[in-house]
């Protein structure tokens, strides 16, 4: 198979919450995916990113990378803040 493959990661939430969480990750390697929040139809905001990759074995390389990204980082503002 030949082509680009890509996927989109969603994740809801508190604005602030959701910015640390993309500060986070972006240091990684930003040049694997991209990321913004988006207003959420319910009121909160939603964490968007998506990630582009020449194979499936890249792709779900960087998705398991960010993955264990956010997984460090959501538990770092757990517990910092206690929630």
């Amino acid at each position: 198979m030949s082509g680009e493959f890509s996927a989109k990661l969603e994740l809801a939430g508190e604005a602030d919450h959701l910015a640390a969480l993309l500060g986070a990750i972006t240091p990684d390697d930003p040049d694997s995916f991209s990321g913004s929040i988006e207003a959420n139809a319910s009121g909160g905001a939603l964490l968007v990113i998506e990630v582009h990759a020449p194979n499936m074995r890249t792709l779900r390389a960087t998705l398991d990378d960010l993955l264990a990204c956010l997984a460090a980082a959501e538990a770092g503002l757990t517990a910092a803040t206690g929630e």
